[in-house]
């Protein structure tokens, strides 16, 4: 079995995809047939996909948590600090490699392990 497609739904889909585009990624801004408009982007086979809330629901989900293989990540965290991202752990090394982890902008919190 492998992911292959991971769904995150926000009040503020282009800002979020500006901030997902800071760690490398490229959205495509589309819909399905007559779907809803959205952010999608390929990560070596899994579809990330940034669609704006469902009517019932008023706030992002907050407890889900992702990871992102990155590369220079000092000078990201030192870019993201420029634009007031909130740095939750500064980069360390540990037994799982060079990580830091932000918060996205719906307050998720984002692994970046470096390269």
């Amino acid at each position: 079995m492998q992911i292959n497609l991971i769904v995150i739904r926000t009040d503020k889909p282009k800002e979020l995809s500006d901030f997902y585009e800071q760690l490398g990624m490229k959205f495509e801004y589309h819909q399905h047939g007559k779907g809803t408009w959205h952010y999608s982007t390929e990560l070596e086979g899994v579809v990330f996909e940034i669609y704006p809330l469902m009517k019932n629901q008023e706030i992002p989900n907050k407890s889900l948590r992702l990871g992102f293989t990155v590369e220079y990540l000092d000078e990201l965290i030192t870019n993201l600090k420029k634009d007031n991202i909130e740095v939750v752990r500064e980069p360390k090394e540990s037994e799982w490699g060079y990580f830091a982890i932000v918060k996205d902008l719906d307050g998720r919190r984002i692994e970046l392990k470096e390269k």
